[in-house]
């Protein structure tokens, strides 16, 4: 097994057992995407990032905003 299949594997199984929150809070998104909590405001405010009804952001609108 070379290095690259191991390091692809180690990354499978850490997916496997630590799967993503399907919605996160403000400071969480600002972390998960590395940049300010002010940021992440401005986004929602702008609308590149909607709220759920719960106040959080959906983790495939962090998704989609980063692919952006």
């Amino acid at each position: 097994m070379t290095e690259l299949q191991i390091a692809a594997a180690a990354v499978r199984l850490y997916a496997e057992t630590h799967p993503r929150p399907s919605q996160i809070t403000q400071a969480q998104a600002a972390e998960m995407a590395e940049v300010s909590p002010a940021t992440i405001c401005r986004m929602v405010r702008e609308g590149k990032l909607k709220l759920n009804e719960f106040g959080r952001i959906p983790i495939a609108e962090l998704d989609k905003a980063l692919a952006a």
